[in-house]
C-alpha cells in the first residue's frame, strides 16, 4: 500500500465541523429571505380527480404562487419524471407510464404531490394549503403483490409492470430433476423507509436568465439534465449544486417533484424559493426500499452440492416506476444472485407490479441484499434439512481459489477471492468455539441463544468513468475537484489523503470541491460503492499527467535532462542536481514564470472492471421467550475490501451498514391499511435501530487485492448491509429452532417471536 495508499486509520476532517454545528446543509445555505414553498399531497391512495380549486389559496395572505398540474401544463412543462425499464421476457418493453410533477386526473398513492404553495412564510403556506378543495371519487386500492385489482395506470391493465428473465430455465429444471435433494422456501423482504437524518430539501433562484438549483443529493449532473429538459432550458442556463448532506442511501439519488417545482416557481416569480421537507413529508414521499417476497428453490446432488437455483420474486414497485425502482430486484438483484458458490444452473424470474403505494427504489445495496438475504436464509434452511452444518455446507460449494477468474452464472466476472480464508478468519474472530458455552450461559437464564453466518459477495454499481482535476491556488494550498458527492462518508479526508500520500502535498493543504455543475462538468456522483474506488483512479491519472506537465519544466529548472527526472511520491530528483522540489514548490516556481498552464491538471479514467468485496457476518442473538423480545448481543464482521486507504472509515461504513440490515430484520416495516393509508407514518410508529439496539461490531479486514483497478481496493460503502440481514434472520431462527419453529418472518419484533413461539408450542402438542 505504500505507491497507494498508507492504510492509516485518519480520524475524518469534516467532523469538527459537524459536531460544532458548522455544517453547511441546504436549509443553512438559502438564501435569506427566499420564499417558501409547502406541498399540498393526496389524503388518499387511490382516486379520480373531479375537481381542484385552488382559487381561496391563490387569494390567502402572503401567497405569491400556488401550482397545479394544469399550471405546469400551461407553462409548457409536460415531462414526467424520467425511469429507467427492464423488457419483458418475450422482447416486448416493460411498462412505463407518465409519472407526473404534479397529480394530473388521478390520485395514485398517499402523498403524492397534488398543489404546491409559495408564500412568505411557511406558516403562510401551510395555512393557504388549508383552503384547497379538492374532489375526488375514490377507488379501490391495490396492494397486493399479484395481477389484477382496479388499474392504476392504461399501460398495466392488470398491473403487472414487468415479467423478466435472466438464466436457462430448462438447464435449471433439468438441474432440478436429477437432483438428489431440493429445499424450498418463500421468503419476504419487507418494505423500509430510508429516514435520512436530513430529510430531502432545495432552493432555486432565477437570476440573468440562469436557474441555480441547491438540493441535497448524491450528484449534481442527472438533476442538471433533467432540469434543463423539463423546464426547456439550455444546459449552460443551468447551475446545480449540493451542499452538505445528512445521508442519502440511494434514495437522495433522483430528481423529485418539488425541485422541478420549486425552480419553475423560482423563474416565474423571480425570486428565491425555498422548500425543506419534514418528517411526515419523507415518510410519506422519499422512495422506499426493499418490498418482495421470493420463492426459492435450490437443488443438491448427493455430495450436497448445489446443482441448480431458482427465484421466483414479486416485487413491489409502488405508484409509478421510479428513478431505478425496475432494475433493482432485476438487473441488479441478479448481480449477485449465486453468490460466492460455483453454479452455473440458475434461473431468476421477477415479476414488478404497481400498487397505490410510495415508490420503491434504492436502498443501500440496491438489490445485492435482497439477493443474498434469500442466498443466505436458503443455505441456512438447506443446512437444517440435509443434517449439514451450515458452515461446511458453504464451504463445500464456495467458488474455488483456483477457480477465478471466474465467471458467474449471470455474468459477473469475479477476478479474484478466497472465500475459505475469511470464512475461517471469522470462525475465529466470532469465537464459535464458544457458542456452546455462551449458549448454556443464556439457557441457564432462561434465554434462547442462536448464532447466524451470511456470507455475502457486492458487485460495485455505477459508472465506471470519473475525473478529477487538481489545482494549485494562490494562497499556496491545492483544490482536487471531483465528480463524486459525499453524504457523510468521509470524502473530504479520503480524497486529501490520497491526493497526499501520491503528491508528498501535506494533507492540510488540500482542499476538495464537489458538488457543483459549474466548476465540475463531469461527473458521476454517488452510489453502488463506486466513489472511493473511480475517484481514487481518476486521481492517479491527475498526478500522472502532473507528473508528465511538471517534468520538462522542471529538467530545464535543474539542468537535467527529462529522462532522467524522477518522482518519488514527495520530491522530484535528478542525478547531477542538487535540487529536489515538491510539487508545491514547483508550482511556486511555476507561478513566478507566469506557466500558468502548470497549475491546473486533470483527466478522466476508466476502470477496466468492476471489483467484488465480499465477506462473512456472524451475528448473536438472544431471546425471552417470555416476552418475544431479541437482542443482538454479539456481532462480527470479516471483510475482504481489497486494499485499504483508512481502515477507520472502512469500519464506520460496516457499522452503519450492518445497523440499517440488522435494524430491517428486527424492528424496521412500513405498513399500510387496507384503503392504503400510511399507518407507520411517524416514529411513533415506525421503529428505528438506536445504539442501545446494537452491540458493539468487530471488524477484521482479511483483504485479496482486486485486480480491477490498479489500487487494488473494493468498495466497502454497501457491504455492511449486504450481509447483515442474513446473518441476523439466521440468528433468531437459530435460536427459536430449538423451540419448534421452523419459519418467521421480519421484523422479529417481540410480538411476532412471542406469537410464533406460542404457534411452535401449540403444533407441538
Amino acid at each position: 500500500m505504500e505507491k497507494f495508499g498508507k492504510s492509516q486509520a485518519i480520524t475524518r476532517v469534516e467532523d469538527t465541523r459537524f459536531l460544532t454545528g458548522h455544517g453547511g446543509y441546504v436549509d443553512d445555505v438559502a438564501p435569506e429571505g427566499a420564499l417558501r414553498a409547502y406541498v399540498f399531497r393526496s389524503p388518499v391512495a387511490h382516486a379520480e380527480i373531479l375537481s381542484l380549486d385552488v382559487g381561496d389559496a391563490r387569494d390567502s395572505d402572503g401567497v405569491h404562487l400556488v401550482l397545479t398540474a394544469d399550471d405546469l401544463i400551461a407553462a409548457g412543462i409536460t415531462m414526467g419524471l424520467s425511469a429507467v425499464t427492464v423488457k419483458n421476457r418475450d422482447g416486448s418493453d416493460a411498462a412505463a407510464p407518465h409519472r407526473p410533477i404534479l397529480a394530473k386526473d388521478k390520485l395514485r398513492h398517499v402523498g403524492e404531490p397534488v398543489a404546491v404553495i409559495v408564500a412568505d412564510t411557511l406558516d403562510q403556506a401551510r395555512d393557504a394549503a388549508e383552503l384547497i378543495e379538492l374532489d375526488y371519487e375514490d377507488l379501490p386500492a391495490k396492494l397486493d403483490l399479484a395481477p389484477g385489482g382496479t388499474p392504476l395506470h392504461d399501460e398495466a391493465p392488470d398491473n403487472r409492470a414487468y415479467d423478466w428473465g435472466l438464466g436457462d430455465e430448462v438447464a435449471c429444471a433439468a438441474a432440478f430433476r436429477r437432483a438428489a435433494n431440493v429445499v424450498r422456501m418463500e421468503i419476504t423482504d419487507s418494505r423500509i423507509i430510508v429516514n435520512s437524518i436530513e430529510p430531502r430539501g432545495c432552493f432555486a433562484d432565477w437570476q440573468d436568465g440562469r436557474l441555480h438549483l441547491a438540493f441535497g443529493g448524491q450528484g449534481v449532473w442527472g438533476v442538471k439534465a433533467a432540469l434543463a429538459k423539463a423546464l426547456s432550458l439550455e444546459p449552460e442556463n443551468v447551475h446545480v449544486t449540493t451542499p452538505d448532506v445528512g445521508g442519502g442511501f440511494g434514495m437522495k439519488a433522483p430528481p423529485y417533484p418539488e425541485y422541478f417545482a420549486a425552480a419553475h416557481a423560482a423563474m416565474v416569480l423571480g425570486r428565491p424559493v425555498r422548500w425543506m421537507g419534514e418528517r411526515s413529508d419523507a415518510m410519506l414521499s422519499d422512495h422506499h426500499g426493499r418490498d418482495l417476497i421470493s420463492d426459492a428453490a435450490l437443488a443438491f446432488d448427493e455430495n450436497n452440492r448445489i446443482i441448480g437455483y431458482r427465484v421466483d420474486t414479486r416485487s413491489n414497485l409502488g405508484a409509478y416506476n421510479s428513478n431505478f425502482g425496475q432494475l433493482i430486484q432485476s438487473n441488479l438483484f441478479a448481480r449477485v444472485l449465486m453468490g460466492t458458490y460455483d453454479v452455473q444452473d440458475t434461473y431468476l424470474h421477477v415479476e414488478g407490479f404497481y400498487t397505490n403505494t410510495t415508490q420503491v427504489d434504492a436502498y443501500r445495496g440496491a438489490g445485492r441484499p435482497e439477493a443474498i438475504y434469500v442466498l443466505e436464509r436458503m443455505m441456512d434452511q438447506a443446512a437444517r434439512e440435509l443434517g449439514v452444518d451450515p458452515w461446511e455446507l458453504r464451504r463445500i460449494n464456495f467458488i474455488p481459489k483456483d477457480k477465478f477468474p471466474y465467471m458467474s452464472a449471470t455474468g459477473e466476472n469475479y477476478d479474484v477471492g478466497d472465500f475459505n480464508k475469511v470464512l475461517a478468519t471469522a470462525e475465529a474472530k466470532a469465537d464459535r468455539a464458544g457458542f456452546a458455552a455462551r449458549r448454556a450461559d443464556s439457557e441457564a437464564r432462561g434465554k434462547l441463544r442462536g448464532i447466524g453466518l451470511s456470507y455475502y459477495i457486492e458487485s460495485i454499481l455505477g459508472d465506471p468513468s470519473e475525473g478529477a482535476k487538481v489545482e494549485f491556488n494562490e494562497d499556496g494550498t491545492v483544490s482536487i475537484y471531483v465528480g463524486t458527492q459525499s453524504n457523510g462518508q468521509g470524502h473530504e479526508t479520503v480524497y486529501a489523503k490520497f491526493l497526499s500520500d501520491q503528491t508528498g502535498i501535506p494533507m492540510d493543504m488540500i482542499s476538495v470541491v464537489q458538488g457543483d455543475s459549474d466548476r465540475i462538468a463531469q461527473g458521476g456522483g454517488t452510489g453502488g460503492s463506486r466513489s472511493v474506488t473511480v475517484q481514487a483512479n481518476a486521481t492517479l491519472a491527475t498526478v500522472d499527467k502532473m507528473v508528465e506537465a511538471f517534468t520538462p519544466y522542471l529538467a530545464d529548472k535543474m539542468g537535467v535532462d527529462e529522462a532522467d527526472i524522477r518522482f518519488d511520491d514527495e520530491t522530484f530528483r535528478a542525478p547531477g542536481s542538487n535540487m529536489t522540489p515538491t510539487f508545491l514548490e514547483a508550482a511556486e516556481m511555476a507561478r513566478a514564470d507566469g506557466r500558468a498552464d502548470l497549475l491546473v491538471h486533470e483527466a478522466r479514467a476508466t476502470l477496466p472492471a468492476r471489483s467484488y468485496p465480499n465477506g462473512a457476518h456472524v451475528a448473536e442473538v438472544e431471546v425471552d421467550p417470555d416476552t418475544g423480545a431479541v437482542e443482538l448481543v454479539k456481532y462480527t464482521v470479516v471483510d475482504d475490501f481489497g486494499n485499504l486507504i483508512n481502515p477507520l472509515l472502512a469500519e464506520g461504513q460496516v457499522h452503519g451498514g450492518v445497523a440499517q440490515g440488522a435494524g430491517q430484520v428486527m424492528m424496521e416495516r412500513v405498513v399500510y391499511d387496507d384503503e392504503g393509508q400510511l399507518l407507520s407514518g411517524s416514529f411513533m410508529d415506525y421503529a428505528m435501530p438506536r445504539a442501545a439496539d446494537m452491540p458493539m461490531i468487530g471488524f477484521s479486514a482479511e483483504p485479496v487485492p482486486s485486480t480491477s483497478n490498479p489500487m487494488g481496493m473494493k468498495g466497502c460503502g454497501e457491504a455492511g448491509t449486504v450481509g447483515a440481514m442474513a446473518s441476523t434472520m439466521n440468528a433468531v431462527l437459530d435460536a427459536l429452532w430449538q423451540r419448534g419453529v421452523r419459519k418467521i418472518d421480519m421484523p422479529v419484533t417481540p410480538l411476532r417471536v412471542w406469537e410464533t413461539l406460542q404457534d411452535a408450542t401449540e403444533d407441538a402438542r
